[in-house]
């Protein structure tokens, strides 16, 4: 039997849930409908996504339509919960992208459908709620055909559409010929000379170029009616294509974490190639921040493959949950590191809050429960402030809730937030070296270059022999660890390190002195080459009438937004550029006074600039200040003082 992963995409509340409730009724997998509003559905299962009705954690099932099993990713609609979205396009073969036909194109599916696009990703269109006060046809594929794309391809209309009476009706094949002969000579020849063209020809046309990403073939339905739901069915069985061939070696990537519950670990995986059985010992491959590939062994104790409980083997195509990984993480993969060099569709997050106790409780258990949190999400990161708090990375404000209830349901804790702050990095902006030598304070020398690079680069100088492994990976991972806090205390990027010279004094130096070392001499190199700090930014795009042109772009010139194209739009004039993170919620909430309500605005996460003018932000502290010699030796001094086994870790001298 042939495999299809799709994931169900949407903007929040546009019924994906409901189709995928509906899907699962109409295949026999559930013999009864769930309720969004009820919290009955199948695929939502955490109290906050049943008290919410949203969707917070991609969510795997399983149905069977034609001659082919088709695993279902269900997820999240809130675009604080991109991230999510990503790991499960990351493993799809296709998408189903729902829309509303009352509120028609929304930010979010801007969003969904230019990431599709980007990853060529075959995507069908699915226009929920017909039968809803409000719903819209003509005006809708119009705004699709403007704001996602030309290429669709109606495969219906709407019979009374905006009632309770509202259903799908098919179009004849014909209809698909203006989009198909765009991507085709032949048939570009045939509309150009007016020749009827087979419906079987259409059909293999339209086939081909869904599965190229090229034409987006678009429904009409209701999730609650059910109408429309079997012509996607069928849509799903025929137009996306199936799972690739197997790839001849082993190779399953994570794209989900749970906990079953006796707390135990549980890995979602898709497998590429190869089987997974019971028992059989495994490697899994991990890309670190700075692009190295770590590796560790693990045995599987149990395989459930979805759509298939019974069985005990995954094969290519299919999704599994592995038990047996305790360190794994989202992003491994299980048997090849082949893959792992694909990169992110979204950018990192650019929120950080503060979590603390509410209830009084010790700080040390939220930190630990933060960072069991944190080993099952590799987008959450923590810290420890310069106050001793938990600090936490986020997409948005709902991620908060989310955080909040994970804590009271798993861990008892009760927590709270300060207010979100935005993330800046720093780059460097020249060349810089230092060095220290042995005798000189401390037990090792270490010289380092640093300059700009992409991403985080570290390289060597040095013979590789130089040092014992061990001092090599105590130097590399303080390194990694000392750039999270720049100049101005923010994380560096762009960034390459470069170990000139190494020594040791042989029986006393040990890898803590070159980790206690590496980030005094990194600070001087740097201090040397100087930083910038770059405030993030979002690209946006915003729709507005020809006399409003001027007004809209002279406002977002004054907040700093820079236009990088201004095209006509039919009635309007589309306006797209960037604009700093901290001044969005001023454009959009300026753009309907300056266009009378007619303003369409648009913006995601996307990129940064240089901080203009004036001092730079800064962000406190947590590492002792390596930039000041003295000041950096008494707080390492104290540190050792305080470790509770009270052994003398040969501090630096004073």
């Amino acid at each position: 039997m042939h495999t299809v992963n799709i994931g169900i995409l949407a903007h929040v509340d546009a019924g994906k849930t409901s189709l995928t409730e509906r899907l699962l009724f109409d295949t026999g997998v559930i013999d009864r409908l769930g309720s969004v509003d009820a919290g009955t559905t199948q695929t939502d299962t955490g109290d906050l996504e049943r008290r919410r009705g949203i969707t917070i954690r991609s969510a795997v099932t399983a149905f069977r339509t034609r001659d082919r099993q088709v695993n279902l990713i269900d997820t999240p609609g809130h675009r604080d919960f991109m991230a999510e979205v990503e790991r499960a396009l990351g493993v799809l073969d296709a998408a189903v992208l729902v829309l509303s036909a009352v509120e028609g194109v929304q930010p979010h599916t801007r969003l969904l459908m230019r990431t599709c696009r980007a990853m060529g990703l075959p995507t069908l269109l699915f226009v929920n709620k017909i039968d809803r006060v409000g719903a819209r046809e003509a005006a809708l594929l119009a705004d699709i055909r403007r704001l996602l794309t030309p290429s669709i391809a109606p495969l219906g209309t709407v019979d009374a559409i905006g009632t309770a009476a509202a259903r799908f009706i098919d179009l004849p094949t014909a209809g698909w010929l203006p989009v198909l002969a765009d991507n085709d000579e032949a048939l570009l020849a045939a509309y150009v000379e007016d020749r009827p063209v087979p419906a079987p020809v259409l059909r293999a046309a339209l086939r081909a170029q869904t599965a190229a990403g090229l034409v987006h073939p678009l429904l009409f339905g209701s999730a609650l009616s059910g109408t429309g739901v079997p012509e996607l069915l069928d849509a799903i069985g025929d137009l996306l294509p199936p799972s690739p061939e197997a790839e001849p070696t082993i190779r399953a990537r994570i794209f989900a974490i749970s906990r079953d519950p006796g707390g135990t670990k549980v890995a979602y995986a898709r497998s590429y190639g190869g089987t997974l059985t019971v028992r059989q010992r495994v490697p899994v491959y991990r890309r670190t921040a700075d692009g190295r590939v770590e590796t560790h062994r693990a045995q599987l104790t149990k395989v459930t493959v979805t759509g298939d409980p019974d069985a005990t083997t995954l094969t290519a195509g299919y999704i599994a949950a592995l038990h047996g990984l305790p360190a794994a993480r989202i992003g491994d993969q299980v048997g090849s590191s082949g893959g792992l060099e694909q990169g992110t569709h979204f950018p990192r997050p650019g929120l950080e809050t503060v979590v603390r106790r509410r209830d009084g409780g010790p700080a040390s258990d939220l930190h630990a429960a933060l960072l069991r949190m944190a080993d099952e999400d590799p987008l959450i990161h923590t810290r420890v402030t310069a106050s001793g708090d938990t600090g936490v990375l986020l997409y948005g404000e709902v991620q908060k809730e989310v955080i909040a209830a994970t804590l009271a349901a798993n861990h008892g804790i009760t927590a709270e937030f300060a207010p979100s702050q935005l993330v800046h990095l720093e780059r460097p902006t020249g060349v810089g070296d230092a060095l220290e030598i042995i005798g000189n304070g401390f037990f090792g020398t270490v010289g380092l270059r640093v300059g700009p690079g992409t991403g985080i680069e570290y390289d060597l100088e040095v013979e590789l022999g130089s040092l014992p492994l061990a001092y090599h990976k105590a130097i590399e991972d303080s390194v990694l660890r000392t750039l999270e806090q720049g100049l101005h205390g923010w994380p560096v990027t762009d960034v390459r390190v470069t170990l000139t010279q190494s020594g040791y004094w042989s029986p006393i130096t040990v890898a803590g002195h070159f980790r206690d070392l590496t980030p005094h001499v990194l600070m001087q190199a740097l201090a040397r080459a100087g930083t910038r700090v770059f405030e993030p930014c979002h690209q946006f795009e915003a729709d507005v009438p020809g006399p409003s042109l001027g007004p809209v772009t002279g406002a977002l010139a004054q907040l700093g937004g820079r236009v990088t194209e201004t095209l006509p739009a039919g009635d309007t004039w589309r306006v797209t550029g960037s604009i700093p993170a901290r001044v969005v919620t001023q454009a959009q909430r300026r753009l309907p006074d300056l266009t009378n309500g007619e303003g369409l605005w648009t913006s995601t996460p996307a990129g940064d600039r240089p901080v203009e003018g004036g001092r730079p932000p800064r962000r406190a502290r947590t590492d002792g200040n390596p930039l000041d010699r003295v000041e950096y030796t008494r707080w390492l001094a104290q540190r050792d003082l305080a470790t509770s086994d009270g052994r003398s870790r040969a501090a630096p001298l004073p």
